[in-house]
């Protein structure tokens, strides 16, 4: 099969985050399977969801992991003109489905690829690692990568199959989700000096998320190789109150950080728990039970920094006619990987600016690409 034949197959699995993927993971195992390739399931707690590992090739340290996530993001409420998870050739040079782009185009190329892989004498392994609830945190790679690295021998080096419309890319920032829950005193809203509102104390909080932003420009803690140049704090979902005439007693905003490379989430936090904290002490003058809790939605996602990546950088600029190196504000997995000492960039067809979107697509000429690029890449990991 073609990968344009594989992605068909691939976006008809509805692999939103907040649903399973083992339907997808059968499929893959059995195409792995009718070309005598070794895989190992990584499974979630719960048995609910699954990473997978293959290896192409002998079992021997050295060689390339192509990752990529198998979950997508919902397609609730936005305004799709076909149906998302059937893939939709309108005859304009692109491929609409949910996934398409992110990143399931990516997935197609390496698999399109297995028939001819399994054929060459590989000197070193291709590997495929494909994990679940990247959209919510990647949540799933760790365990992959951690079972990856105790039971086989070490790879050299990884490629994540982002898209970037097949650029390489050496850097990305690392990515926090909060939930901050401040809880007041309700009182009728004409005896404003008998309560404390929520709300207003969550107001002043959001302000100082974004106030910190500013502050960070201002000291010079800017990567101009990002189009955001600093770490970004943003506020996406509040809510709280229950009817106009009452002081809110509790107020609930989520939030997120996305730290470049040279910043630390944890320094950044504590510029807002310290307002937090003084926000909390004014508010327990009136109201002793009131305060300001913040916690973190997922482990942060490690930052990708551009460093200890020159032969895996090379490689892939080689295959794609030297193309400039970049970088993105994004997180994906490769930060993990990084992390655990393996050299690690990320490249994959299509554009970013399409994720996520009603009738979200891939350029045929983009999935070719990448479709090329993995038979470069086996070309190149063969015996001389």
């Amino acid at each position: 099969m073609t990968a344009a034949e594989i992605l068909d197959h691939l976006v008809g699995f509805a692999t939103v985050s907040r649903d399973s993927n083992l339907a997808l993971i059968d499929w893959v195992e059995g195409w792995l399977d009718d070309h005598g390739v070794e895989h190992w399931r990584v499974e979630s707690d719960d048995g609910s969801k699954a990473n997978l590992l293959a290896r192409i090739g002998p079992a021997v340290a050295g060689g390339v992991v192509l990752s990529g996530h198998t979950d997508v993001v919902p397609v609730d409420g936005q305004p799709w003109s076909t149906d998302p998870f059937t893939l939709v050739d309108k005859g304009d040079g692109r491929l609409y489905g949910r996934g398409t782009c992110d990143m399931k185009g990516f997935i197609a190329c390496a698999l399109a690829e297995v028939p001819r892989w399994v054929t060459q004498e590989l000197a070193t392994p291709l590997w495929l690692a494909f994990s679940y609830d990247e959209e919510v945190g990647c949540i799933g790679a760790p365990r992959m990568i951690e079972r990856l690295l105790a039971d086989h021998p070490r790879p050299a080096a990884v490629i994540v199959g982002e898209p970037t419309m097949m650029h390489p890319v050496v850097a990305h920032k690392g990515a926090t989700n909060l939930r901050t829950t401040v809880t007041g005193r309700a009182a009728h809203s004409s005896q404003v000096n008998q309560g404390v509102s929520a709300i207003h104390v969550a107001a002043r909080l959001v302000t100082r998320i974004e106030d910190v932003m500013a502050e960070l420009r201002a000291e010079g803690r800017v990567d101009e190789a990002f189009n955001v140049v600093h770490s970004s704090l943003h506020v996406g979902k509040i809510q709280g109150g229950t009817a106009i005439n009452i002081m809110a007693r509790e107020c609930t905003f989520e939030w997120e950080i996305r730290h470049l490379p040279g910043d630390r989430f944890e320094e950044l936090l504590a510029r807002v728990n310290d307002t937090a904290v003084k926000l909390e002490t004014e508010m327990r003058r009136r109201a002793p039970d009131a305060g300001i809790v913040t916690e973190a939605l997922n482990t942060t996602v490690p930052a990708l920094a551009d460093g200890n990546n020159a032969e895996v950088l090379a490689l892939c600029r080689d295959l794609l006619d030297e193309r400039p190196a970049g970088a993105v504000a994004y997180a994906t997995e490769a930060g993990q990987f990084q992390r655990e000492g393996l050299p690690t960039v990320i490249c994959g067809p299509g554009s970013i600016g399409q994720a996520h979107q009603p009738d979200e697509y891939i350029d045929i000429e983009q999935l070719e690409m990448g479709a090329a690029f993995m038979a470069a890449l086996g070309e190149r990991l063969q015996r001389k």
